[in-house]
């Protein structure tokens, strides 16, 4: 079952299918049939695991024009997979690209996305806020590979984005759910920006997933994703994807991009451009990056993410709800500073919430106690319900003190411009019923007051 279209922003359904009498179908019902066929051997409807590391040549004709590209099929599968390909087909449809490339993280799928476009002396443009471990590997690795990285602090003005741009830049990244702090992006606005300098736009897009957020339709170019999130949602595989929308014109500005554009010896002459125009981009990301340096998607963990993907609106439908009903009590509690939500009325980014996020504002937040980290550890400890652990996007609720782990690294004064104060706990809102996961933060709550009783009564009498 082919994919032909894309849906729409709101989830109307704009989708075509051929097996569908070319009949428009919505995002739920592409979910759990897009890009998809029973299985031409046995007829199996779930898509079979294909546990093999290579494939057989019928003959040494079959061989040399598999390699020469002149046979459709398989010949490896750190190259290609009857497995992942159909989870790629999938996610593809879902995202409204053009094509997608399925690999063993979400860090493989920024780092192939990257290594797609950079190359020593390039330049890259990035929001400030953005997941630590992106941080670092846009500083320290692509550093070490020479491509020097220029953080936006102020994302949401257009001038601050221009100039940090310079003549050697060739990416900007950005991602419209800022991990942890939500402090959302106006995916347009700097789409706009990188457009002006004919500079390709990829965006993160793991906490709003295609069911809440589609990039591409605001002028995203590549999409990524940890696939090992949402996607699959039950916390049991790793994967990474990169969505390619397809339309970026790579051939505008040669120069910037000449292993594209120039002529390539496996290409008998010719360049990506000319050889597959549009698809340039994700053919060499597929066929140079991701299969020479090899992060590949086990066949098993495709399987999960296909089976995690036919309920994805399902379980993030939920994990909006819930998140929306969880952030609402926590803005109340005397014992907490601040909510990090956008779905709230009171956060400075609901217009944008509204723009970008209307079917939910996704699970992942932020919240900030009184009291610090003795105030943080008091309440993580006491947690039940919750599970402590760096991981997003699971059924499962999870909790994470960011600043003794995940963002450890930084200097005091780093994490305070971040935002990432002592006291700050960071949420990921699961499906279980609200009611019980709100019942475990008030067991956490009351743990920090029978904390302030003990360390500071006069603080209770005033």
């Amino acid at each position: 079952m082919t994919a032909t279209s894309a849906f729409s922003a709101s989830g109307d359904p704009v989708e075509l299918n051929a097996e569908l009498d070319d009949e428009p179908i919505g995002f739920a019902t592409a979910q759990i049939h897009a890009g998809v066929e029973p299985d031409a051997g046995f007829g199996a409807r779930i898509p079979p695991i294909y546990l093999s590391a290579g494939f057989v040549f019928d003959d040494f004709d079959h061989a040399r024009d598999r390699f020469a590209g002149d046979a459709d099929g398989y010949t490896y599968s750190r190259i290609g997979n009857p497995t992942t390909a159909a989870v790629e087909r999938r996610l593809a449809a879902l995202e409204g690209g053009a094509e997608a490339i399925v690999v063993g993280s979400g860090q493989a799928a920024l780092s192939v996305a990257l290594l797609g476009i950079l190359q020593a002396g390039d330049h890259v443009v990035s929001a400030s806020s953005i997941y630590e471990g992106t941080r670092g590997l846009l500083r320290d690795n692509l550093g070490r590979l020479g491509i020097e990285v220029s953080f936006v602090t102020d994302a949401h003005d257009p001038n601050a984005w221009r100039r940090a741009i310079r003549p050697t830049t060739r990416v900007v990244f950005g991602e419209p759910i800022p991990n942890p702090k939500n402090d959302l992006l106006d995916i347009r606005a700097v789409a706009a920006v990188a457009h002006e300098a004919g500079i390709p736009f990829i965006v993160d897009n793991t906490l709003g997933t295609p069911y809440l957020l589609r990039p591409i339709e605001f002028g995203a170019d590549i999409v990524v994703h940890s696939a090992s999130k949402f996607l699959a949602g039950h916390g049991a595989a790793l994967g990474g994807v990169i969505v390619d929308a397809g339309r970026f014109d790579w051939s505008a500005r040669p120069d910037a991009f000449p292993h594209l554009n120039s002529p390539q010896r496996a290409l008998r002459g010719t360049s990506y451009v000319e050889a597959f125009g549009p698809s340039a981009y994700a053919v060499y990301a597929r066929e140079v990056v991701a299969s020479r340096f090899g992060p590949t998607l086990s066949p098993f963990n495709a399987f999960l993410l296909q089976q995690g993907l036919e309920t994805l609106s399902l379980r993030v439908a939920q994990h909006s709800s819930n998140a929306l009903a969880v952030a609402a009590w926590l803005q109340v509690q005397p014992e907490v500073a601040s909510v990090d939500y956008s779905g709230l009325a009171s956060s400075p980014y609901r217009r944008l919430a509204e723009t970008y996020l209307p079917r939910g504002q996704g699970s992942v937040f932020s919240f900030t106690l009184v009291g610090g980290e003795a105030e943080a550890r008091a309440f993580y400890d006491e947690l039940r319900l919750f599970s402590r652990m760096t991981h997003l996007g699971d059924v499962r609720s999870l909790v994470l003190h960011p600043a003794s782990t995940t963002h450890t690294l930084l200097s005091e004064d780093e994490r305070l411009a971040a935002g990432i104060g002592q006291g700050l706990l960071r949420l990921s809102i699961g499906i279980e019923d609200a009611d019980d996961l709100i019942r475990d933060l008030a067991r956490g709550l009351a743990a920090v007051r029978a904390l302030v009783a003990r360390t500071q009564p006069e603080a209770l009498a005033g």
